[in-house]
């Protein structure tokens, strides 16, 4: 069974650049401890069955997936109409 996780961060360099790929994603556990994956870390985990992640966007929770572009797999949520995408309005994660 899938662990549900909520992202709360996430570390893009160049940070206003949309086509730049997300390299890393973080949140805190339920003891407050922020923890913090590589992108390749957490689509592995999601192939694995292992995560499922999602995010909160305008109130509302976004469900995150897996997508391709290029042969490139990345993650983006799933469509909600928000702009900009949910990920990419997150926070930097901290050092």
């Amino acid at each position: 069974m899938a662990i549900s996780v909520q992202i709360e961060c996430i570390n893009k360099r160049p940070r206003l650049d949309p086509h730049e790929r997300i390299s890393s994603i973080g949140g805190r556990n339920a003891d407050g401890k922020r923890w913090k994956l590589s992108l390749d870390a957490a689509i592995e985990g999601i192939e694995q069955g292992k995560w499922t992640f999602w995010t909160l966007g305008g109130g509302q929770r976004a469900n995150v997936v897996i997508a391709y572009h290029n042969m490139n797999k990345y993650l983006k949520t799933v469509a909600d109409g928000a702009q900009p995408d949910n990920l990419l309005a997150l926070p930097e994660c901290p050092a």
